[in-house]
C-alpha cells in the first residue's frame, strides 16, 4: 500500500492500531519514549478481556491474568459498606501491566509494526492545518498518518493548533492525581478484601486497600496534587482499620495522572487521530481505559482501511469519530455526569445515600459489561426505584444535585446524538462546543 502510518506513544490503543493495520500491509512505526523494559507501571490493571478480541488478539496465557475480587464501596463514616455482586461471567481480568504490554508488543511485531524505543516525542509537524509528522528528540519523521497514543499529557495533542478544534488541554476535575504501593501482607482479611473509600477524611477522591495473596494494593487518588508525607499520612490512617498493609513497599511507590472525564470531542482531525489517554477513553467513574482503547483501536484500523484513496483527512476519519462515540463514547458520557455529581456531593450527603439505599450493591456492580448507566440500572426492581426516590425526595439538598444531575445527563444525551454525519470544519467545532458545555461542573 506504500502508506505510512506513526503510532506516537506505546499507549495500548495505539499498539493495538498499529498491529491491526501491519497485518493489512500498512508500513507502521510505534514511537516510545521509554525503553522496552521500561514500558509499563510495577502494578496490575483491572479491565475487560473483550478488548483483545475487538482488536483481534488471543487472550494473554491463562497464567498471565485472574479474574477480579467484587469491590466493596465505604462512605465516608464508614459506617455503612456496599457490597458488588459482580456476575461470574462477566467478572474483569486483573493483569500485570508490564504482561499486558508484552502480549501487546510481541503481537504487533508478529503482525509487521516496526518499533522505535527510548525515542522522545517532542510535538507534531504541520503542513498548513494538516498533521504531517513527528517532532522527536532525534530529528522529524514525516508521515501519512500520525496516531496520538502519548497519554494524557500528550506532546502532540497539547500543541495541535487551536483552529483544528481538538481540545489540547485538561481542566480541573477531568484527572486524578494517583498514588499507588504494594506493601508486604501483615495479615489476613477474611472478607471486603478490595474496599473502595469513598471521600474519606473529607477529602474530595477515593482511596482503595486490596488485599492480594502476598502483599496488600494501596491506592490514593485526588483532584488535587498532593505530595508523598500526604499520601504517607493517609496510609497510616488507613492502617488502623486495614491491619493487612504492612509497612515495607514491595514495588511501585509511583505517583501518575489519569484522565476521569467524557472521551475527547475531537478525535481527528487532518493526518491526524487520537486514542486512548490522549483521546481520554478512560471509564470516568473507575479510570480504566484499557479495553475502551482496545476496542477504539478496531474502530481506529476500519476507517483507516476504509480510506482506499489513503488522504486520512478529517473527512475520512470521522467513520472513526462516529463509530466510536456511537459504541463508547455516547454510553459513557452519562458517566461522566455522575462523576461530577460526586464532586460536588458533601460527605454527610454521600453517607445519606448510602444509609437509605438511594445507592446499593447492586448499583455498584460495574463489571466488563457495565459501559453505560443503563446496563447497570436496567435489572432495577420497582421497590428499589420507590425506595431511592423516597430517599432523595426527604433530603432536599440531595434532591437539588440528582435533579441537577439529570438535567446534565439529558444535555449529554443530547448533544452525544447530534453529532454531524458528515465532517466540516464549522459543523465539529460547534458540536464539539456544544458537547463540552454539556460537562460544565
Amino acid at each position: 500500500m506504500g502508506k505510512k502510518i506513526i503510532v506516537a506513544g506505546g499507549g495500548h490503543g495505539g499498539i493495538a492500531a498499529a498491529s491491526i493495520l501491519a497485518s493489512n500491509g500498512y508500513d507502521v512505526t510505534v514511537y516510545e519514549r521509554h525503553a522496552r523494559d521500561a514500558m509499563g507501571y510495577e502494578w496490575t490493571d483491572i479491565f475487560d478481556k473483550a478488548g483483545f478480541t475487538a482488536a483481534g488478539m488471543p487472550l494473554p496465557p491463562q497464567d498471565k491474568f485472574k479474574l477480579k475480587e467484587d469491590m466493596t464501596f465505604v462512605g465516608p463514616a464508614e459506617t455503612i459498606k456496599l457490597r458488588q455482586n459482580t456476575d461470574p461471567e462477566n467478572l474483569e481480568i486483573q493483569m500485570e501491566r508490564k504482561d499486558i504490554y508484552t502480549h501487546l508488543i510481541t503481537q504487533a511485531q508478529q503482525n509487521g509494526a516496526k518499533f522505535v524505543f527510548e525515542c522522545e516525542i517532542t510535538g507534531p509537524v504541520l503542513f498548513g492545518n494538516r498533521v504531517v509528522g513527528i517532532q522527536t528528540a532525534q530529528g522529524i519523521v514525516y508521515a501519512d498518518l500520525v496516531i496520538d497514543a502519548a497519554g494524557l499529557h500528550s506532546p502532540i495533542r497539547e500543541q495541535l493548533p487551536e483552529s483544528l478544534g481538538v481540545q489540547t488541554k485538561v481542566g480541573e476535575y477531568e484527572r486524578f492525581f494517583v498514588y499507588r504501593a504494594f506493601f508486604n501482607k501483615a495479615a489476613e482479611t477474611a472478607e471486603d478484601k478490595f474496599k473502595i473509600y469513598l471521600l474519606r477524611e473529607g477529602k474530595l477522591g477515593i482511596c482503595w486497600v486490596a488485599a492480594e495473596e502476598t502483599h496488600t494494593d494501596v491506592l490514593i487518588g485526588r483532584f488535587e496534587p498532593f505530595d508523598i508525607e500526604e499520601a504517607n499520612r493517609t496510609i497510616a490512617s488507613l492502617r488502623e482499620s486495614n491491619p493487612a498493609i504492612g509497612t515495607e513497599i514491595v514495588r511501585g511507590n509511583q505517583f501518575v495522572e489519569i484522565p476521569v472525564r467524557q472521551a475527547l470531542g475531537l478525535l481527528v482531525a487532518d493526518g491526524y487521530a487520537a486514542i486512548g489517554d490522549s483521546a481520554f477513553m478512560t471509564v470516568p467513574m473507575i479510570g480504566s481505559g484499557i479495553a475502551n482503547s482496545l476496542k477504539a483501536s478496531r474502530l481506529l484500523a476500519d476507517a483507516v482501511m476504509a480510506d482506499t484513496e489513503g488522504a486520512f483527512s478529517a473527512s475520512t476519519l470521522w467513520k472513526y469519530q462516529r463509530d466510536f462515540f456511537k459504541n463508547i463514547g455516547a454510553p459513557l458520557a452519562p458517566m461522566a455526569c455522575v462523576k461530577l455529581l460526586l464532586t460536588r456531593l458533601q460527605p454527610q450527603e454521600l453517607d445519606y445515600i448510602f444509609e437509605t439505599g438511594i445507592l446499593n450493591g447492586d448499583d455498584m456492580t460495574m463489571d466488563a459489561t457495565s459501559t453505560s448507566l443503563s446496563a447497570i440500572f436496567s435489572g432495577m426492581k420497582p421497590a428499589d426505584v420507590m425506595t431511592k426516590v423516597r430517599g432523595v425526595i426527604k433530603n432536599p439538598a440531595v434532591l437539588q444535585k440528582i435533579l441537577r444531575l439529570g438535567k446534565q445527563i439529558a444535555a449529554a444525551t443530547l448533544a452525544t446524538s447530534t453529532m454531524p454525519r458528515s465532517y466540516s470544519p464549522e459543523k465539529a467545532c460547534a458540536w464539539v462546543k456544544n458537547y463540552n458545555n454539556a460537562f460544565k461542573r
